[in-house]
């Protein structure tokens, strides 16, 4: 009886320290974080906080290294990056690679958000669903937008959409170089970094770009114009190479998808939106600069010049095979839920 107690007490312990031995042997995972932003930008420290409660929130045994300021390639690079493990996670601009992600491109039509915060929950929040089919080929963790931006020109106002006829200008993303191509301008593609280099050498004439990020990338420096109406937002999203997350043990995975949530797209991209907010006022009191409205006709004109912009996003979202006047009315409703309705 004696012996049969002990070999029930030994069993009672084993089972007690069987998991804390299972978390102990976690393999240990350094994890790489890439995006194309510089160090200064709000968003490195926010994927930092990140990265160090993802590391918490795994008992150590994930760990990171970021890799800001395109290191790991560049901006529009970093889909594939996260896809094929040059990088595990990375931040990219869907608007990048224009046709390549037709559904999260609702959120690149003009006129649809008024502000960062609550535009970036709701992107994320009704976009998960789509997001496994569009994005098969990673992880996606967040989906986000930033505080919405606006036409900053170098040597003339922009006030009507007939103002752009002629002009060249950098595009945001697809939805907004489409814009640009239906309203007679010319399209010149380049990455948030290199816009102040397109623009002092007059290979651009203006450019869309949220309000913090003029002063940030130098663009104050080679612009004087700046429409004060919410234009556009662009989309972005935090995405995993695949391989990666499989290869990782359950605790691991459960701290993975704990920081994969609507919560941590508010904490991430609070601060953004808070700085891009907070550049209108600061361009507002640089000399030499204007900033200026539009009337209600003015916008009413713009709203209309695009109309045929949904159309077309609705088409390629029926080629990617889901249904677009479902999809939009999911994400308007999810917008006016968290109240960035424009």
């Amino acid at each position: 009886m004696r012996i049969r107690s002990l070999a029930i007490r030994l069993a009672a312990t084993l089972a007690i320290l069987l998991p804390v031995t299972a978390q102990a042997q976690d393999k240990p995972v350094q994890l790489k974080l890439a995006h194309w932003l510089p160090p200064s930008h709000p968003l490195h420290p926010a994927f930092e906080a990140w990265g160090k409660s993802l590391q918490q929130a795994s008992g150590g045994s994930i760990t990171f290294a970021m890799f800001p300021a395109q290191q790991l390639g560049k901006a529009f690079d970093h889909y594939d990056m996260a896809r094929d493990g040059i990088a595990d996670f990375t931040y990219i601009n869907p608007g990048y690679q224009p046709g390549r992600f037709p559904i999260i491109a609702a959120g690149e039509l003009p006129f649809i958000m008024k502000d960062g915060k609550g535009g970036s929950q709701a992107l994320d929040a009704w976009y998960r669903k789509y997001a496994a089919a569009e994005m098969k080929d990673v992880k996606f963790c967040l989906g986000f937008v930033h505080d919405p931006g606006a036409i900053h020109s170098r040597n003339k106002k922009v006030s009507v959409p007939e103002d752009i006829k002629g002009m060249k200008i950098r595009p945001a993303q697809a939805t907004m170089a489409s814009f640009v191509t239906m309203l007679g301008g010319t399209n010149v593609q380049a990455g948030a970094p290199e816009v102040r280099d397109i623009l002092e050498k007059g290979v651009a004439d203006a450019v869309t770009f949220p309000w913090g990020s003029i002063p940030l990338f130098g663009i104050d420096k080679v612009v004087k114009y700046h429409l004060d109406a919410p234009l556009y937002v662009s989309t972005f999203a935090w995405i995993m190479n695949k391989p990666r997350y499989d290869g990782m043990s359950a605790k691991q995975k459960s701290a993975i998808d704990s920081h994969c949530t609507n919560d941590w797209v508010l904490k991430i991209t609070g601060p953004w939106a808070d700085f891009e907010d907070s550049g209108r006022a600061k361009i507002r009191a640089m000399a030499g600069h204007e900033v200026y409205s539009i009337t209600p006709q003015q916008l009413a004109l713009w709203r209309k010049a695009a109309e045929p912009l949904e159309a077309a996003w609705a088409d390629g979202v029926r080629k990617a095979g889901a249904d677009p006047v479902v999809a939009m009315k999911e994400f308007k409703d999810s917008i006016a839920k968290y109240n960035a309705a424009y």
